[in-house]
């Protein structure tokens, strides 16, 4: 989860996209970056970068307002007002931090600490995407609407993606080095190490079953909901967290 922070000055138009591009495609030709690195950097930039703003125009102005799986619940107060010493679970607490201070952080956490966070709690996502343009210096309409409608809250019920991207906290841990000093651990489904996200990522599919059970690409995680024998106590324990801070 350790990335450059280019999207700041070019969604602002202080960087030109074709010359990072260009910069990356000579220092390959030098010998100075290695092809799979430069191939991931100008697939972002020259690729993932352009796909967002198609879509924004693509889709238009009603886009804002997709809410394909009903999320209502409003954004609890320590999310609005940034407050990461009262969130325990480390991998959120070091990214609210970085936002609270920096008014940035990569898209990675972005999708799969914040957005899965909501997504996950059920959060109001128009609600979800205002926060993102207050809180992030590159916070244009035309980022943060795919990326957050779209990519991070499934609300446009799989017109930019064919699944929605959230996981349990095996996926955090695996990519990054947050999860060792954290209070919970990535496994624990239940009990008083359990990890918010491995919780609430069981609880989501629960929740969505009935849809989820019909998209190709999640049908095999919803099944595996028949093999917990603690999903009952795995629903108390997230519906009696309720806003709490993870």
């Amino acid at each position: 989860m350790s990335h450059s922070l280019l999207s700041a000055p070019l969604n602002l138009g202080l960087l030109d996209p074709a010359e990072c591009v260009e910069r990356a495609e000579r220092a390959h030709r030098a010998g100075d970056a290695p092809l799979n690195s430069v191939e991931g950097f100008v697939r972002q930039i020259a690729g993932w970068r352009e796909y967002v703003w198609q879509l924004y125009w693509h889709f238009g102005e009603d886009y804002r307002h997709r809410n394909a799986l009903r999320h209502t619940a409003p954004l609890p107060d320590w999310f609005l007002d940034l407050d990461a010493d009262a969130v325990t679970a480390n991998c959120l607490s070091t990214v609210l931090a970085q936002v609270r201070d920096t008014g940035w952080t990569h898209h990675i956490p972005r999708l799969m600490v914040l957005g899965s966070r909501a997504l996950q709690d059920g959060w109001d996502p128009a609600a979800v995407t205002d926060w993102f343009h207050r809180c992030f210096v590159d916070g244009y309409d035309w980022v943060m609407l795919p990326n957050v409608v779209g990519m991070s809250q499934y609300a446009d019920g799989g017109l930019m993606t064919t699944k929605p991207y959230t996981s349990g906290g095996a996926y955090i841990h695996r990519m990054s080095d947050l999860c060792g000093p954290c209070a919970y651990r990535p496994t624990d489904r239940t009990g008083e190490r359990a990890c918010p996200y491995t919780a609430g990522y069981w609880a989501f599919l629960h929740r969505h079953r009935d849809r989820l059970a019909a998209n190709h690409r999640m049908a095999r995680a919803v099944k595996g909901l028949d093999r917990l024998g603690d999903l009952p106590e795995l629903l108390d324990t997230t519906a009696r967290r309720g806003d709490t801070p993870p």
